[in-house]
């Protein structure tokens, strides 16, 4: 048996640290955005169908993130059709991922895991979480997106607070030793219950 543990939280809360965490505590990891970046790659599964319905994003045979933002930016509609394209691929791979590892406890990080309704697939649900402020800086010192582009982003997913409240565990990642502590915690806790189960 394989215990399914779904990673998410809003942008800038720490979600890709808290996945290198839990690794660390032994767990299998499944990062949803690194799929979606293999998918856009040269020879990648989403690229030839992209291409056909979206030509201006291709560049040097791959899908470029900087030119299809700028497009979604444009279109709300473009959005959808690429969603529709990459989000049964990503399935497909996720559930590779599940028939293949061998660690009790699979962690799959998915930034948009409530808003694609996909908690059902979880026997538990972790959020990451900072307090406003840092997480501002956070997003501001990235270099990838403009603001609007943030903004946008951040308007098609829940608030943070109805994720948290929407969660089993929640990880506060104001320190890396304090999200550690977090995660070990949380780890414990899912093997205890696992093996209340199997009594």
């Amino acid at each position: 048996m394989t215990i399914r543990v779904g990673l998410t939280g809003s942008m800038g809360t720490g979600k890709s640290t808290t996945a290198t965490l839990f690794a660390e505590a032994g767990c299998g990891i499944w990062d949803a955005d690194a799929v979606v970046a293999k998918l856009y790659a040269k020879g990648g599964k989403a690229v030839n169908r992209i291409q056909q319905q979206f030509p201006t994003v291709m560049m040097e045979g791959e899908v470029s993130r900087e030119r299809l933002r700028t497009l979604t930016e444009q279109d709300s509609k473009v959005l959808e059709a690429i969603e529709k394209i990459v989000h049964p691929l990503v399935a497909e791979d996720r559930q590779a991922f599940l028939h293949t590892t061998n660690k009790l406890i699979a962690v799959m990080e998915i930034p948009l895991l409530f808003e694609n309704g996909l908690e059902s697939e979880m026997d538990f649900v972790v959020c990451t979480a900072i307090d406003a402020a840092t997480r501002s800086h956070r997003l501001q010192s990235r270099e990838t997106m403009t603001a609007r582009q943030i903004e946008l982003l951040l308007s098609k997913q829940l608030t943070e607070q109805k994720k948290i409240d929407r969660s089993d565990f929640v990880v506060v990642t104001n320190t890396i030793d304090n999200a550690r502590a977090q995660v070990a915690g949380i780890v414990q806790q899912i093997k205890e219950d696992y093996k209340r189960c199997e009594r």
